[in-house]
């Protein structure tokens, strides 16, 4: 099985494997907060000059670092007409798995949790 076919299983195999994850996981009763037409968690007949609390900034930084994470893994499949593709596959991978264990890792500090 050459690099490009064992990339694009495995991808598939990803994305099957998230989704169905995602449909086993996810909520199905959204509460009244949700319902509300503003999901931002502020009142929206309160004061509009509210200080941000810093777990905007904090989810702002993780979206960069998983952009960032994105703009370095893009030029992945054209690694595949390298020399030695598995020494990029093995790369990525050690990429993808030290961002995951960072947000694992910042998911049980509760860091990403809104309100505690």
């Amino acid at each position: 099985m050459n690099m490009i076919t064992f990339m694009l299983t495995l991808s598939l195999v990803l994305c099957i494997l998230l989704t169905t994850l995602n449909f086993w996981l996810s909520q199905m009763n959204p509460d009244s907060e949700k319902l509300s037409p503003y999901e931002c968690g502020f009142d929206p007949l309160g004061s509009a000059r509210l200080p941000f609390s810093i777990r905007f900034f904090l989810v702002a930084i993780l979206f960069l670092l998983f952009d960032l994470e994105i703009a370095l893994l893009l030029p992945l499949p054209w690694a595949s007409q390298l020399q030695s593709p598995t020494t990029t596959l093995i790369w990525a991978s050690a990429l993808i798995l030290l961002l995951t264990l960072g947000l694992i890792y910042e998911w049980m500090q509760g860091g990403l949790e809104w309100a505690e």
